[in-house]
């Protein structure tokens, strides 16, 4: 079995050696027995984020401290719809001079943009997704151009009481029993 091109085929190859110097110096590398260079490796993925555990005692410590403070807990988990919304509102304005007081003691807060709502913002290339969460037509790649509705909120400083060891931090608030 003859594997050899036919002589237009050889006379086709010719012609492109000439028009392509990238193929001519391909070509001469192969007659003078130098081994084509293996085509370089596609880049590898990056690495994926690695997920931390969260535990839940924070957490469940930030809602016994709206529960203490706002009686959070007991507002949510109420049945509204039978009560008026002047009562609605009297409750709600409990709660959240409650939860207030608990983000003040408890927490440093900071907006995570430093412009003001309805700035005209770019957002280029390698933003923080993390900060920012782009709404609306979102198309294309950065630089991205918008109107920042809100300027988010970001925790710069954190003060959580602590807590004995033999805490159950699942007990929200405890059981009151009047004697």
């Amino acid at each position: 079995m003859n594997n050899a091109p036919s002589f237009f085929a050889r006379l086709s190859l010719a012609f492109a050696v000439l028009g392509d110097s990238t193929l001519a110096a391909k070509v001469q590398d192969v007659r003078n027995g130098v081994e084509p260079a293996a085509p370089p490796a596609p880049p590898a993925p990056p690495p994926p984020p690695v997920l931390k555990v969260a535990t839940p005692d924070a957490a469940l410590q930030l809602l016994g401290l709206l529960q203490r403070e706002a009686r959070f807990v007991d507002f949510i988990q109420e049945d509204v719809a039978a009560y008026s919304d002047a009562d609605i509102g009297g409750a709600a304005r409990l709660v959240h001079t409650g939860c207030r007081k608990v983000l003040q003691e408890h927490f440093t807060l900071a907006p995570a943009r430093p412009e003001v709502e309805g700035s005209r913002i770019v957002l280029e290339a390698g933003f923080d997704a993390g900060t920012v969460r782009l709404t609306g037509n979102v198309v294309g790649n950065a630089p991205f151009r918008g109107t920042l509705r809100h300027p988010g909120w970001k925790a710069t400083d954190v003060r959580l009481p602590r807590t004995t060891e033999g805490h159950d931090p699942r007990v929200i608030a405890a059981a009151e029993v009047e004697l």
